[in-house]
This record gives structure tokens, sequence and C-alpha cells, in this order.
């Protein structure tokens, strides 16, 4: 395990600790953010943990999160933090919220870690070295029909819009099962196997970063809903190697 690597575990674990105090309290502070999206005093704290402790290990770092500012990189090194990631689940003291803190290295995903601290799982990967839960080796489903497939969905927007002709959108139509099992606990699910298909139509680089390590290294698929590897595209698609391989030749059809 690499020193950056145990820092992100060790960071992951520490935030994940503080959001526990206040996922259990009763008298949790929400505010409303800008984009009219809600905030704790568990996000920011949780935050602040992590950027502390990285701009003190590596000071020309860069650090890009959800709660504060982007600090600039200066040596092509960028951490990518979501302090906790399935906030209105957190608020409703849902456990499926995890602290997520990535590596980016001269533009590629380097590695990604994503904790859920009321479930007591912990997802890493680092680029061409695999991906583990607690620490045993995970991989994605083999299943290989849509008919059979698990697919999971975030935003109530993946149900409601308009009939779509859009490869991924028909999934919910054809699916053997589609569940709200959203945000970044969706697409650990089909990292470990455990669902085919993962979808969030809106997503912003920081829900998308320690994600995608994660999911390619357990055999996977990452892409947006033009076909793309990316943290700053239209939404994020995760899915195991036979169905996503499908849906990208789909996608590229369309595109």
């Amino acid at each position: 395990m690499t020193p950056d690597l145990q820092l992100a575990i060790e960071l992951a674990e520490q935030a994940g600790r503080l959001t526990l105090d206040y996922f259990s309290s009763k008298s949790l502070q929400v505010f409303t953010k800008r984009d009219a999206t809600p905030v704790t005093e568990a996000d920011r704290k949780a935050e602040e943990l992590i950027r502390q402790a990285i701009m003190s290990r590596y000071p020309e770092d860069g650090l890009l999160g959800e709660e504060f500012e982007e600090r600039q990189t200066l040596n092509n090194r960028r951490w990518i933090i979501d302090p906790i990631d399935g906030t209105k689940a957190f608020i409703h003291r849902v456990p499926l919220y995890g602290v997520m803190i990535a590596l980016e290295v001269d533009g590629f995903m380097q590695l990604g870690v994503v904790y859920f601290p009321a479930l007591g799982e912990l997802y890493h990967a680092e680029r061409g070295c695999g991906a583990f839960l607690n620490g045993s080796p995970i991989s994605v489903s083999s299943v290989s029909e849509v008919r059979q497939a698990t697919v999971l969905y975030t935003e109530r927007e993946y149900l409601l819009d308009p009939p779509s002709l859009h490869p991924v959108d028909t999934l919910r139509r054809d699916a053997a099962l589609v569940r709200g099992w959203g945000d970044c606990y969706g697409h650990m699910l089909v990292a470990s196997g455990r669902a085919e298909v993962s979808v969030d139509k809106v997503m912003s680089p920081w829900d998308c970063a320690a994600l995608i390590p994660i999911v390619i290294e357990a055999g996977g698929c990452c892409f947006d809903y033009r076909g793309e590897t990316t943290i700053s595209g239209e939404g994020l698609v995760s899915a195991n190697k036979i169905i996503g391989t499908e849906l990208l030749e789909a996608i590229e059809k369309q595109v």
C-alpha cells in the first residue's frame, strides 16, 4: 500500500468517525446552499479535517472539495473530496452515506477510497492494483443480460423523465430489478458484484472521483451519458464489464 493510499484510508476513517457523532444527534444543524442542496455541520467539519491533514502532509498538492474553495495544485497532484456523499440520506439517518477521497495525478484518477461509517464498509483501489472491500478483493458480477440485471439509481428524474431512447434510460424498463439504492452506495454495489448498473444523472467531480478507480479496478466500467470516462461529464454510470460494454457500444451509435 502506497503512502498516498494509506493516508486516504486513514483520513476517510477519521472523518467517518467524526460524522457518526453527528449521525446519531437529534439536534443536527442543516443549512441550504446556493444551489438549494442541503449541507450539515458534519459535512464541513469532515472536509476541514481531511483538508488540513493533506495540506500539512503535501503542501503543494491541489484540493477540490464540495464545501470549500478549490486550492490549486503546484505539482499536477489534486485530492478530490466529498466529506459526506449522500447528505440527504445522512440527514434522514439512513446509513448509506459515504466519505469519499480520491487522488488525481497528471489528469488520471490514481486512487479512490469510499468509507461507509455507519455500515463499517471501506472500499479502496489504486490504479493497477485491484479493488478491495475491508481488505478483501472484490469484482463486478458476470451477469450478461439486462433482463437479469439489478439497476440502481439516485435521482427520481431517472424514473420521471419523459420516454427516452438513450441506452441507459431504457434499462429501467428492461431490467429484472430497479431500486433507488443511490449515491456512492449504489456504485459500490456494482463494484462488489451485488448490482449490475448504477445510474446518476447529475454529478459533480467530487461525486465521481473516488468511484471511478474502484469500479474500474473491480473489472467494471464507468462513463457518463456520452460514453466518456470523466469526472466532469453528464452524469455517471457504473456497470459490470459485459453490460457496460454493450451500453457503450449503443451510446456510440447514438452520439
